[in-house]
């Protein structure tokens, strides 16, 4: 197994309730496709780079989970389609010696 993060931004315009349930989705997404998560990191409301979808500000959460190869990929396509989520990105996490 590797060890991956999940950087996601959730959409400021939702309640606290529905961003929970968003993030709570998608920790289910990577349990469900035999991911391990081992670390969830909340950062809160931040400042956007640029404009996304007329919105200046997101909510940043961190996954951090251990999962086999192919299981980003089918994240990806779960998380492509979960509504408030304004971007996301998997990365394989370097291993730490």
């Amino acid at each position: 197994m590797n060890k991956y993060e999940l950087a996601l931004v959730v959409s400021a315009k939702v309640d606290e309730e529905v961003r929970t349930a968003t993030v709570d989705k998608a920790k289910e997404a990577v349990t469900s496709l035999g991911g391990q998560i081992t670390n969830v990191d909340e950062w809160g409301l931040k400042q956007l780079a640029y404009e996304i979808q007329k919105m200046t500000e997101g909510f940043y959460y961190f996954i951090q989970f251990d999962a086999e190869p192919e299981i980003p990929g089918q994240l990806e396509q779960k998380l492509r389609i979960m509504d408030n989520v304004l971007r996301y990105l998997v990365v394989r996490a370097e291993a730490e010696d």
